[in-house]
């Protein structure tokens, strides 16, 4: 079976066009020609690997946003209902790095979830709710870097792999 292949918009790159990948291609174009955000401003694809039962699980977060070389949103780009994945794309944020990235966004390209990642907590819905380029940069100024309590590691990694599991491996 020979799938059929999209230029990543960010990247470059030649990618298969499988799973939510042409959303995923709609919103960074959204990022970028929308939002105010520079290309070198966007991780594609960034590794991710929990641990569960002693056992590596490789993955990867879709899109990784950073201002001025701080990561500020993680998010997931979906096919389905993008309130079935806020809770994956909230422990990626939360596992990431060695700090919480400060919001966790879960789209479809038509709509957005966007969450606190350090309380949980929905603070946006739809995509004009996702900040700017400029907006970021002011919420990042009042955003102090909060390491995940590392009692709670473990059960994020939980989560993160059950949600995940059509990722693992790729």
């Amino acid at each position: 079976m020979i799938l059929d292949q999209v230029t990543d918009y960010i990247t470059g790159k030649e990618i298969d066009n499988v799973g939510a990948e042409a959303s995923r291609q709609i919103f960074e174009k959204f990022l970028v020609e929308t939002k105010g955000y520079a290309k070198s401003d966007i991780l594609v694809d960034v590794p991710l690997t929990v641990q569960f039962k002693g056992e590596d699980y490789p993955s990867v977060i879709d899109l990784i946003v950073s201002v001025e070389d701080r990561p500020f949103m993680a998010i997931t780009c979906v096919a389905g209902s993008i309130g079935s994945y806020e809770r994956e794309i909230l422990a990626g944020a939360r596992l990431l790095y060695d700090h919480i990235v400060p919001f966790a966004v879960s789209t479809d390209a038509r709509d957005a979830i966007i969450k606190d990642a350090c309380t949980g907590k929905t603070i946006g819905q739809g995509l004009d709710a996702i900040p700017n380029h400029t907006q970021a940069q002011a919420l990042l100024k009042g955003i102090e870097a909060t390491p995940l309590d590392p009692e709670k590691k473990s059960g994020e990694m939980i989560i993160y792999r059950s949600f995940n599991l059509e990722k693992i491996n790729k």
